[in-house]
């Protein structure tokens, strides 16, 4: 029997189920097209990270899912996690044994399969244009047809918490049909993302208090309440949460399954992952990130860049004293850390916090002039707090410490942009429309001959040899970049495995025309580490090279090349 006989008990969960959707519903976020590569990654990610089950995607919807369900057969060796393939019921007045959506669920050869079907009559009689009692039978018939191919059946009920406001025996009779057909978790989906967690505790409450089988919530983030959507309906009975990582979904996304299983866990004390896996919550959502080729969200909680960042004094004194001063848990307890941010709003406090932190030695009477120096350079355009590079850099200089990698003499740079002469079968016309698209979309049309390229020559010594290189790259940057890998790349090899990923300018000062200030600023990595530096200067050229000496010298310090020219004075 599916109802209840017993009375009301929706007590706190002792753990409760993580049902992922990113390579399904997640990828329904504008921007997001995932290969099936990126879909087989992210499912180890997930498994790795240990929710309960991954909704791989629906199986017959394109052939990138198809593809994926077939490969995952022989290339996903889950561990921990149960792989689900996404359906629907079967359709209106149609025979389940020819239903072409419910023989794909069963071909994607996966043990749970999830079907959704509406529970809102509204969307039954003018969407699906049916009698009500036709939609409950598609719910039940489909449910019971693919029990009876072995599988364990999940049923999403579509607009459940609209369909319950509006007609609550209609949609309760829904679910009733589903789990008297066997489906072993009735999940309540806000499909229009409109609830309220005050809407959600008193309806999932409503229905755990009806059922035996077990509840589920799928929530969405319309209204900004997906998380405290969900911490809702687990705390009145829910023992399933469906989500993605990071929040992706359709229009504003789904309930974000990384602060909803932090919370889980470090606020209401409900296993939401295997035990000793939480820590692995911060680098998971930054490799999903990654992998759906959007930059992680610094001040996502729990594992945002930002999360435990701390730049004004009065915090960075108290946490001088306690850890817990102003973080409301361990960072490391999510994997992520405590970050000291230094700006022109620092004090004393906080230059020896990043001091201590960076593991340069400084004495007490240098601090006031880091202070100084610190507040002087943000007047005239620095921004040290989004470029840690640069800040560690400067520190280190004015504790005494110089850079021993080489010394520069000068730099120069020739832009070329002109017009060559016209190739057969083109005209001038033709070059300014590739001109045109260029300037858009940074790329040149190779039947043009439009000629696009820079020079730059630098002259420096490396140790006591001097060394003038050339370099031609695609901009300014791209070339003096590449004059100066040419110039120490023999005496430091591990140099040649920095690549600049960002370039950012900003104008400071709008009102000076072209004589206004520029900063710049170059995001990094060498495969493993990502670092920012930070250049400013009226030439945009110098304010370039400024951030991209910095970017190197970083690099060069902290993978530890060039140690036989290298000071003692480099490790404070």
């Amino acid at each position: 029997m599916s109802a209840k006989t017993d009375e009301p008990s929706n007590a706190k969960p002792d753990a409760v189920e993580i049902y992922d959707t990113t390579l399904r519903d997640g990828s329904q976020l504008e921007g997001i097209s995932l290969t099936v590569d990126n879909k087989l990654r992210i499912a180890r990610r997930l498994d790795y990270l240990g929710v309960d089950y991954i909704e791989g995607g629906w199986p017959g919807a394109n052939p990138k899912d198809d593809e994926f369900f077939l490969q995952a057969q022989t290339e996903l060796n889950l561990e921990t996690s149960t792989l689900v393939a996404f359906g629907s019921t079967r359709r209106p007045n149609g025979k389940v044994k020819s239903d072409p959506t419910l023989a794909n669920l069963i071909s994607a050869n996966c043990p749970v399969v999830c079907i959704v079907g509406k529970s809102w009559d509204y969307h039954v009689s003018e969407a699906l244009r049916v009698p009500l009692e036709e939609g409950i039978a598609m719910v039940s018939e489909s449910v019971a047809y693919l029990r009876e191919q072995g599988l364990r059946v999940f049923f999403d009920a579509e607009h459940f918490f609209d369909g319950y406001l509006n007609n609550s025996e209609y949609a309760l009779q829904v679910l009733s049909a589903a789990a008297d057909a066997g489906a072993e978790r009735l999940v309540l989906c806000d499909t229009n993302g409109g609830s309220l967690p005050h809407q959600v505790s008193e309806i999932v409450s409503a229905v755990c208090d009806y059922f035996e089988t077990p509840i589920g919530v799928h929530l969405h983030d319309d209204t900004g309440c997906g998380v405290a959507n969900a911490l809702a309906g687990v705390l009145s009975g829910a023992k399933q949460v469906q989500g993605t990582i990071n929040g992706y979904g359709e229009r504003t996304g789904n309930c974000n399954l990384i602060p909803i299983i932090a919370n889980l866990e470090l606020k209401l004390g409900i296993q939401a992952l295997p035990v000793g896996r939480l820590d692995r919550l911060t680098s998971v959502a930054h490799q999903v990130a990654e992998l759906v080729n959007f930059a992680p969200d610094p001040q996502q909680p729990y594992v945002g860049a930002t999360a435990f960042a701390h730049k004004a004094g009065l915090h960075m004194s108290a946490l001088a004293r306690r850890n817990d001063a102003y973080e409301h848990i361990s960072p490391e307890q999510v994997g992520n850390a405590t970050r000291f941010v230094v700006s022109e709003m620092s004090g004393r406090a906080t230059i020896a916090l990043k001091a201590k932190e960076l593991g340069i030695e400084m004495e007490d009477s240098m601090l006031g002039g880091v202070v100084d120096a610190l507040k002087q350079l943000e007047y005239a355009g620095y921004h040290f707090e989004v470029a840690d590079a640069s800040m560690e850099l400067l520190m280190r200089r004015l504790a005494g410490w110089e850079q021993p990698y080489f010394r520069l003499v000068s730099f120069s740079v020739e832009v070329n942009h002109r017009p060559g002469d016209p190739l057969p079968g083109t005209t001038h016309a033709t070059d300014r429309v590739a001109m045109i698209l260029h300037e858009t979309t940074g790329k040149m049309d190779p039947e043009s001959n439009i000629v696009l390229d820079s020079d730059a020559t630098v002259k420096l010594w490396v140790g006591d040899e001097r060394i003038v290189s050339h370099g031609e790259g695609n901009g300014p940057v791209d070339a003096i970049h590449n004059a100066l890998m040419a110039a120490i790349g023999n005496r430091y090899p591990a140099s040649q495995s920095i690549h600049l990923t960002d370039y950012k300018v900003r104008v400071l000062d709008t009102a000076s025309g072209t004589q206004a200030v520029t900063r710049v600023l170059i995001d990094s990595t060498d495969g493993t580490k990502t670092w920012t530096t930070i250049g400013v200067s009226e030439n945009i050229v110098e304010a370039s090279w400024q951030a991209l000496l910095d970017s190197i010298v970083w690099g060069l310090l902290h993978m530890g090349d060039g140690d036989e020219t290298r000071d003692d004075s480099s490790s404070g």
